[in-house]
């Protein structure tokens, strides 16, 4: 199989173009080596797969509609996974032009690539932000998320929009992938963890929102690749009941849908899936793990809720469990371990 895949030199997306060479599929890589964060810490990742067999690298921004548009016709590729984004909730109310340029105009190029090249299936990157201000617990991909509380959680709504609409107008199959706060080895320095880490050893106080009254389904990230794996080998089939579900019917005077269409699938090619541990985890407790990894405990400086942060996420992984047969499973304890021990030998710290 020919996977491009964008944003490779990402977290998740240079972990992923790991996997997909272990298992003998053909790799063409883009990013645009930003400097959101260390690009330093980006070339290392590309350096796991520089030189690998069937593995091609091209530093491509996919907000160049021309550049996208001729990489998909000069190649036959079978899947795009779409991981390229400008990621961050806090830094989207910084800066958000580049959440509209990326998130906005960079998926509309990928989606017009690929409708125009014949690609066989579309998986891309969504977000837990999308639920928003939803308050039942577990999120379901079968509930409305339809009040985003930051930009970046806005932006990825609309990228499932998006997909549906070329989904059912163009039957490109699509598949939209909610991750729940990814962590582990090769991670990104702007996640709570990375920047956990450097605070505990350097001396200084972590900051810890809503004083430390957070839960999150920290997801680690084998877990994580595993399910992105599992769901492009499952490219999504039409939904044969979703139009009878959502068909209107004449009550009284009143015209009502039978049921409620179910937003994760459709009539046309397209799914939403949850991937997270199915297991929130408080944020102080997090934070206790981390220090019995580190051996030293932290200075913790108890903030107020950030704007655009949530207090809880919980997966619902169902659907995901049902469709492709896995479910996460990693505890903290244990991927936290991981990342502590990379994190040393990364930075050569004794």
């Amino acid at each position: 199989m020919k996977v491009l895949v964008t944003g490779v030199a990402g977290f998740i997306g240079g972990a992923l173009a790991v996997r997909l060479l272990e298992r003998g599929d053909e790799v063409y890589g883009i990013d645009n080596l930003n400097d959101y964060y260390d690009v330093n810490l980006k070339q290392a990742r590309l350096g796991r797969v520089s030189g690998e067999a069937g593995f091609t690298f091209q530093k491509l921004d996919i907000c160049d509609r021309q550049g996208i548009e001729d990489l998909l016709r000069n190649n036959k590729f079978d899947v795009v996974a779409h991981l390229a984004a400008q990621a961050g909730v806090r830094y989207s109310i910084e800066n958000p032009y580049a959440y509209i340029d990326a998130n906005l105009v960079g998926f509309g190029n990928i989606l017009e690539g690929c409708r125009r090249t014949g690609v066989n299936h579309l998986v891309f990157a969504s977000s837990s932000s999308v639920y928003g201000a939803n308050q039942k617990l577990p999120f379901s991909e079968h509930d409305n998320v339809d009040h985003p509380v930051s930009l970046y959680a806005a932006s990825k709504k609309a990228n499932e929009l998006m997909a549906h609409s070329y989904a059912h107008l163009y039957r490109l199959p699509c598949t939209g992938l909610r991750f729940f706060t990814v962590y582990g080895p090769w991670g990104r320095p702007d996640m709570a963890l990375f920047k956990f880490t450097q605070g505990i050893l350097e001396g200084k106080p972590i900051p810890v929102f809503n004083r430390g009254q957070m839960m999150r389904d920290f997801s680690y990230i084998d877990d994580i690749v595993e399910g992105v794996v599992r769901t492009i080998d499952s490219p999504p089939a039409l939904n044969a009941d979703w139009e009878n579900q959502s068909r209107p019917t004449i009550h009284g005077s009143e015209l009502t849908n039978r049921e409620y269409p179910d937003p994760a699938t459709s009539s046309a090619p397209y799914k939403i899936y949850n991937i997270g541990n199915n297991r929130p985890v408080e944020l102080l407790r997090y934070i206790e793990v981390l220090e019995q990894c580190l051996g030293k405990k932290a200075q913790m400086d108890l903030l107020p809720m950030q704007e655009g942060d949530v207090p809880a996420t919980y997966a619902d992984i169902d659907c995901l469990a049902q469709d492709t047969g896995f479910a996460p499973k990693t505890p903290v304890e244990i991927g936290v371990a991981h990342f502590v021990d990379w994190y040393k030998e990364y930075y050569q710290i004794p």
